[in-house]
């Protein structure tokens, strides 16, 4: 019952953002399925045991290792601006506990998720196949490099901020797909930007949102992490 109260009023507080945010994101409604995906994943299982109390509360929590779970609506705002369809096939660079990938998992015929810190992957994985998201794949690894051998992508999402979009992301893009990614410096405030690769291969990059995310975290340098 906690569970469904506390979806209920995160829906809620997600249509608020919305609201309030109309005229930089472009839109009054997000997709009724996104709507859908976020009411069907059990957020209280991706949030520590300590932190189940704020799991529907509209903002950031701590998962460990400095990382967080995005709020709700960003997680949201990200899956519909990417507009995932049911045959695609989405690389996420950032699993974290694996929320979004849970999201992303309602929405899309297969995820592919990389996280670089190999304790948070091996619980992700774990996490999303106890809870039967049979069509999510979680690899630990540098996520500059993304996944090349699934490649390539209707979509890729990045939960996590880079100094610039890496080129091994929209190498990875199909076509026609889109990227959705905060850029900017740890520290600062970052832009959430989508980046869309015409059939021509050409790039356009709109700026929709100010963010604040944790840097995407790199594997040192000869460290040999694909």
């Amino acid at each position: 019952m906690f569970a469904n109260l506390g979806q209920k009023d995160m829906l809620l507080d997600i249509e608020r953002e919305i609201a309030y945010t109309r005229h930089e994101i472009g839109r009054d409604a997000f997709a009724p399925r996104v709507m859908a995906a976020m009411a069907a994943v059990p957020r209280e299982q991706f949030v520590p045991e300590a932190g189940r109390h704020l799991a529907f509360a509209n903002g950031p929590l701590a998962i460990g290792h400095g990382q967080t779970i995005s709020q709700p609506y960003i997680v949201a705002l990200m899956t519909d601006l990417l507009a995932p369809r049911p045959q695609d096939s989405i690389l996420e660079i950032g699993t974290g506990s694996g929320y979004q990938a849970a999201v992303l998992a309602q929405l899309a015929r297969q995820v592919y998720s990389v996280e670089i810190i190999a304790a948070l992957a091996t619980a992700a994985g774990q996490r999303l196949e106890r809870l039967g998201y049979a069509n999510v794949s979680v690899r630990h690894a540098d996520g500059y490099h993304g996944w090349p051998e699934h490649a390539p992508y209707d979509g890729i999402i990045v939960t996590a901020a880079a100094p610039q979009v890496p080129p091994p992301l929209v190498e990875q893009l199909k076509p026609g797909a889109r990227l959705v990614i905060p850029v900017g410096l740890s520290g600062s405030v970052q832009e959430l930007q989508v980046v869309e690769k015409h059939a021509d291969g050409a790039i356009a990059t709109r700026n929709i949102l100010l963010v604040a995310f944790v840097p995407l975290t790199r594997a040192p340098t000869g460290s040999g992490q694909g």
